[in-house]
């Protein structure tokens, strides 16, 4: 009985979208057309872009030994949000949105634990009260000629 329920619900969903769509083009006129447009550009190009990223993602989360479960539905969420903006309506955008805005979409990456000093990304933690990002360490070296070093 549930999966009746869900096949009508996804068999609803073109139509539904195809109502809210007449009914905001009754409402504000050709723009429309715009905002489906910009909607299906901005779909394809975050696809094309995870698509590339994925591998780079994943690749950091097993080098840097964190679960990499986390990385597969940060993408999976990205490309299922461009599938949505791909297929034009209003109500699948809003979802789309909402893929996007889910708190874990876009993390930042995180310092190493078992190399900090090797880590150069900027915490605040790290210089209380300076908004600078970390220095590099100036120095000088020397060339040893080859034979003293055999």
């Amino acid at each position: 009985m549930r999966f009746g329920w869900i096949v009508l619900l996804l068999l609803s969903f073109p139509v539904l979208e195809a109502i809210g769509v007449f009914w905001v083009a009754d409402a504000i006129g050709g723009w429309v057309l715009l905002w489906l447009l910009l909607a299906a550009i901005a779909g394809v190009l975050l696809i094309r872009v995870e698509r590339v990223a994925w591998g780079a993602r994943m690749l950091f989360s097993v080098r840097s030994g964190v679960n990499p479960l986390g990385a597969m539905l940060a993408s999976g969420r990205i490309l299922l949000a461009g599938g949505l903006l791909v297929f034009p309506g209003f109500i699948s955008d809003a979802i789309a949105l909402g893929l996007l805005l889910t708190p874990g979409t876009w993390s930042r990456r995180r310092r190493d634990p078992l190399r900090p000093e090797n880590d150069d990304t900027f915490s605040p933690s790290r210089h209380p009260g300076e908004n600078s990002p970390p220095k590099t360490i100036d120095g000088e070296f020397k060339r040893e000629p080859d034979d003293r070093l055999r």
